[in-house]
């Protein structure tokens, strides 16, 4: 269950470091913050240096190209030209998605 953060149903960096710190009691909290540090890190690497990262029964990562446009001011309504930019995508995966459409909030049955 995710704890109660600052924003209902949100859980930042720093609670998610603890619940790990919690659940593996040999861990240093300074350890188990190192390794999502590292984790997040590694991530971020692959995705600026154009890589997917997959997680399966997570999800994937992505990087999608947006090209350049012409947007709206919506203070003026004057025309502004916005750069083509890269931007982060996240896709569910299979496991994610039966967990979280499941009857009862329980995890769905595991698929052989």
């Amino acid at each position: 269950m995710i704890h109660q953060g600052r924003w209902r149903g949100a859980m930042i960096k720093s609670e998610l470091v603890t619940k790990i710190a919690e659940a593996y009691p040999h861990l240093m909290y300074k350890d188990a913050e190192r390794i999502v540090s590292t984790v997040f890190d590694e991530i971020v690497r692959a995705l600026a240096s154009g890589d997917r990262v997959e997680l399966r029964g997570f999800g994937a990562f992505s990087v999608k190209a947006r090209p350049a446009r012409t947007g709206r001011n919506p203070r003026t309504g004057e025309s502004v030209a916005v750069d083509e930019k890269r931007v982060p995508y996240f896709k569910t995966g299979k496991e994610l998605r039966e967990k979280l459409n499941a009857e009862d909030g329980e995890s769905a049955p595991p698929q052989d």
